[in-house]
């Protein structure tokens, strides 16, 4: 509790290890933090609680194995409190913005951003990386997703197709870069 309260309120309650917004819950009031914390628990024996931050919600797809290769950033405009369950998968539950509307230097730092928390995380293939970007231009990296929505509706291919790599593309040099890391790894020894 002492440390949830030295990060003001309001906070998120969050499984360490879950998708799509299930188990999040925003707290505002220190009264609520038990029963978040406890339904957080029921997702993972572990729990994050972290400051709030105001700011844009901006995403970033990131594809590649060595070499990242990132999107355009956008922005996500929920139609809601914040970014749920339903506001992701329900229709109008958000709009996408692509480009984000940051500008130009905020723009490379979170497609640089993205790129270096994916090799520093050691991903190959795909993730997605999520940040904030604050009223002063500050990019604050929020989470990196490694296994981010796929289809052709989802928010990594629609930013990847806004950058100029259609769907199919997409999908086939998803399949170069696992038959290129396939390649790499023949050479170690199991």
């Amino acid at each position: 509790r002492g440390r949830a309260a030295a990060l003001g309120l309001p906070v998120w309650v969050k499984p360490s290890r879950l998708g799509s917004s299930v188990g999040i819950i925003k707290v505002a009031e220190p009264a609520a933090l038990d029963a978040a914390v406890g339904t957080a628990l029921e997702h993972d024996p572990r729990v994050i609680i972290e400051a709030h931050c105001e700011g844009l919600e901006v995403e970033c797809s990131v594809i590649g194995n060595d070499a990242p290769e990132t999107s355009l950033p956008g922005q996500l405009v929920v139609n809601a409190d914040w970014y749920d369950y339903e506001a992701k998968y329900e229709p109008g539950g958000m709009d996408l913005v692509v480009p984000a509307p940051i500008g130009a230097e905020a723009i490379a730092r979170v497609r640089e951003l993205a790129a270096d928390v994916y090799r520093s995380c050691g991903c190959t293939g795909l993730a997605r990386c999520d940040f904030f970007v604050a009223g002063d231009g500050e990019v604050l990296v929020n989470e990196l997703n490694t296994i981010p929505g796929f289809t052709e509706t989802s928010v990594f291919s629609k930013l990847f197709e806004a950058t100029g790599l259609p769907y199919p593309g997409l999908c086939d040099r998803l399949v170069e870069l696992a038959l290129e890391r396939h390649e790499s790894e023949r050479s170690y020894r199991y």
